[in-house]
């Protein structure tokens, strides 16, 4: 179990637009994903270390993103102005989920523009709407080499950028907050990603 990628929901200057604003702020250029035309979504990725990557998503005017979970999720970030979506963390065995939380993953994939297939499963976003501070959860059925992330380089390499983070945050003193939510959901000792809403936090590491 880790961090697969974040997902930042598109603001009013559209997929490209978001991309590039928040390209120049990094210093670099997103690529283009391709469509998931079971969520009637794109995307655009940017891979980062660890094997993991940013993806900045924009719902497209198709039925399918009424339907699904995951597109009625990136519209109604959308409409209040696009920005941080979710987290999602990559399991090797989806089915222990599906028995936990008592339902099927579901099926998603996208092509890429090169034609590329890439075919995964996910669960959870059910609880990503109710909670944004909770994950879901994706089980890849792709070679190692065509994960988004794959490239992403080292900490200290051209393609060093990764998710600024830390350890568990801090509840208040009642013991409850989001480290025991996370705890308790998982079953796990707390892992908590820092990301602001306001803006990218991505960082080289020292």
């Amino acid at each position: 179990m880790r961090l697969d990628h974040l997902s930042y929901a598109a603001g009013p200057d559209g997929l490209h637009g978001t991309a590039a604003r928040i390209g120049a702020l990094l210093g670099t250029t997103f690529i283009d994903g391709g469509v998931h035309p079971r969520f009637g979504t794109r995307n655009m990725i940017l891979p980062l270390a660890g094997n993991t990557y940013l993806e900045i998503v924009e719902v497209l005017d198709h039925p399918a993103s009424d339907k699904a979970p995951f597109g009625q999720a990136v519209r109604a970030r959308s409409a209040l102005g696009g920005g941080w979506l979710g987290w999602v963390v990559a399991v090797d065995d989806i089915t222990l989920l599906e028995k936990r939380l008592g339902r099927s993953a579901v099926r998603g994939s996208r092509h890429r523009p090169d034609g590329t297939e890439l075919v995964w499963k996910q669960i959870g976003v059910h609880g990503l709407i109710a909670d944004p501070q909770l994950p879901f959860f994706i089980e890849w059925d792709v070679p190692a080499e065509l994960h988004p992330g794959f490239g992403g380089g080292g900490a200290d390499g051209p393609g060093g950028r990764a998710v600024a983070g830390g350890g568990p945050r801090g509840g208040g003193g009642g013991g409850g907050g989001p480290d025991r939510r996370h705890r308790d959901w998982r079953r796990r000792p707390a892992v908590v990603v820092r990301v602001r809403r306001e803006d990218p936090v991505l960082v080289r590491r020292a």
